[in-house]
């Protein structure tokens, strides 16, 4: 059903057609607007849910693991500081195998404080063992929240999924949005039935303390069945189109790639704008395309290669630093190339950051930079 929604609105109704048992969370902006709405679900009786009340964002983390742990279906939803807070219990909820889902309403790291949107926070958990998935818009963001459950929960996987969503751009802004049946829902998503749980009719043992002897082959694992996902994932996608009636991109999506010799490179809602760019310079005779880069962890880098090897100029937009190096997004391009002989000119660029306006000007300024040799990181928009 086609409905006229804000963003966070939207995220919390769908978390409730997954029928989420748990969900713990402390309030941070802009991220609570979802949790806000899910309280008020749960107690209106519109979802047979915990909702349980925490003192920190750490609690909040903590309280989904030991419900996950127990065998339930969990929800949780943070960003920027909170998300970092939270970090301790992120390794843990992945080295545990629990297949916990968590929003991140994308914000600026402190200091100096700022509330405002860019990629920091989740780009910073990159490593924890957590699948990542970065929207472009409100449906993929409610679309991505079905197939995070899904996905987490296939015991193939087993693994947390955290979809991000940009704070304001996307968790504030009214969009109308598909909202599905509880039946198509239902149809797309079994109850869980956890590989293992905590129960004192037959205990067992979880997170016990591990010597070098076998810790390796505890994170051997993890990134393995990380690298499995990119072949599971098309199979749930194929489902959840024919369920849905709709197609979903989670690990890439090629926007007027065919000929294009010089390719933009982005994730998240900036996405939109350049699409709009690449329309333009395309009615100008320019051969530019866009690669969008929805899955972060665990990145589709062979996906990548194939949709970019034709390219000639290559320029990576990220709202995000890896200080003292380059952005974190422009590596893992560079990384696809290894190995291979063709070799275009990869080209990083920083914008964004702490909720600048991400214009048609900035996209240009990107593009003359193309002009001249290649760049690691330049900073668009700088005042300085």
């Amino acid at each position: 059903m086609r409905q006229y929604r804000e963003g966070s609105h939207a995220v919390a109704e769908i978390v409730r057609l997954c029928k989420a048992q748990v969900i713990s969370a402390y309030p941070i902006t802009p991220q609570t607007h979802i949790v806000e709405s899910l309280a008020q679900m749960v107690a209106d009786g519109e979802l047979n849910a915990e909702f349980i009340n925490v003192e920190s964002e750490h609690s909040a983390a903590s309280v989904v693991q030991g419900a996950s742990a127990t065998g339930v279906r969990t929800y949780t939803a943070t960003t920027s500081q909170g998300l970092l807070y939270m970090i301790e219990v992120l390794y843990s909820i992945a080295g545990l195998r629990l297949p916990v889902v968590l929003t991140c309403a994308n914000r600026a790291v402190s200091s100096p404080i700022n509330i405002w949107n860019d990629h920091q926070d989740s780009v910073t958990v990159r490593d924890a063992g957590w699948l990542q998935f970065y929207a472009e818009n409100n449906q993929e963001a409610c679309d991505l929240h079905l197939m995070a459950y899904r996905l987490a929960e296939d015991h193939e996987i087993m693994l947390p999924v955290m979809v991000c969503m940009d704070g304001y751009i996307l968790t504030h802004a009214y969009e109308v949005v598909d909202l599905p049946e509880q039946s198509q829902v239902d149809k797309f998503l079994p109850d869980f039935k956890p590989v293992h749980c905590l129960n004192p009719d037959k205990p067992i043992s979880m997170g016990v303390l591990m010597g070098p002897e076998s810790y390796t082959e505890t994170r051997y694992a993890i990134h393995q069945t990380m690298m499995d996902a990119l072949n599971v994932i098309p199979g749930i996608a194929d489902e959840f189109e024919q369920v849905f009636g709709r197609k979903v991109n989670c690990l890439i999506e090629k926007y007027r790639l065919e000929d294009a010799t010089q390719v933009f490179v982005a994730m998240g809602s900036m996405v939109g704008t350049i699409k709009e760019m690449v329309d333009g310079l395309r009615e100008d005779g320019q051969k530019v395309g866009l690669l969008k880069v929805i899955a972060h962890r665990p990145f589709p880098k062979k996906i990548v290669y194939e949709a970019l090897k034709n390219a000639r100029e290559i320029a990576v937009l990220e709202k995000a630093i890896s200080l003292g190096e380059e952005g974190p997004l422009l590596s893992d391009v560079k990384s696809a190339f290894c190995g291979y002989g063709n070799q275009p000119k990869i080209s990083g660029f920083v914008l964004g950051l702490g909720g600048r306006d991400i214009t048609k000007k900035s996209i240009f300024e990107v593009q003359g930079a193309l002009a001249g040799s290649q760049v690691d990181v330049k900073f668009i928009d700088l005042k300085i």
